[in-house]
């Protein structure tokens, strides 16, 4: 087993692994237990009491955070020609059709996010099976399928973020960088967390939200009381 250095050891008895922290402490912490020498991404971990096998309940959507991710992300519009000009005005970083269907098809991964007015979803079936295993996908559930361009790439650009999620049951998001305030990276979080409280499938049973975890890129997870969450 590989050995703790001083330094992680350091961090990790900054932690106390059987206290659960109030929201607003974890994100203190966070940010006095983060090791690495860049700005690091601050994820938010929510294992709710879902089954996500069952159809209404495998829960997937979209928030818009406060204070956005502190990520510039890259957007892809797949979209007529006439629509192009309104996307790139918008802040879209690429837009067009078969020009980026053949690149896409040839391994050209440069984007974050990709959204598609429905017009053209037919032909994205060609890069489905590229996209589809890397979260690209475009789906009207998340807000990526639609006519009106220019407001979804807007919003993406502000903080939009999707989630979705996993066949544990848990919810994965970055809300952050350890270069963000406390007060902000608890803004986004309660916005998530109070989005997935909404969200809630009616043919869930039992305790919603069974834990919630913080931890920045490579620092040890801090455990937070879901009690003191008020949404």
């Amino acid at each position: 087993m590989a050995q703790l250095t001083k330094k992680r050891k350091a961090v990790e008895s900054k932690v106390d692994k059987d206290k659960l922290y109030g929201l607003d402490e974890a994100m203190g912490l966070v940010k006095a237990v983060n090791t690495t020498k860049f700005d690091a991404s601050v994820d938010v971990h929510v294992r709710l009491g879902l089954d996500p096998r069952k159809a209404d309940q495998a829960l997937r959507g979209t928030v818009s955070l406060p204070h956005g991710t502190g990520k510039t992300k890259r957007v892809l519009v797949f979209c007529t020609p006439e629509k192009e000009a309104e996307a790139k005005a918008a802040g879209a970083d690429y837009a067009g059709l078969d020009e980026y269907l053949q690149k896409v098809s040839e391994g050209w991964m440069d984007i974050d996010v990709i959204i598609a007015m429905p017009s053209v979803m037919a032909q994205l079936g060609k890069v489905a099976r590229i996209l589809g295993p890397r979260g690209l996908m475009p789906n009207p559930k998340t807000g990526t399928v639609t006519n009106d361009i220019a407001s979804a790439v807007q919003e993406v650009k502000k903080g939009k973020i999707a989630f979705r999620v996993d066949k544990f049951g848990i919810v994965h998001a970055s809300v952050g960088r350890v270069s963000f305030t406390p007060s902000q990276l608890t803004d986004n979080a309660h916005e998530l967390i109070a989005t997935l409280v909404r969200m809630k499938p009616s043919s869930a049973k039992g305790v919603y939200m069974k834990s919630v975890s913080v931890a920045s890129t490579m620092s040890p997870g801090i455990a937070v009381d879901p009690k003191s969450i008020k949404v």
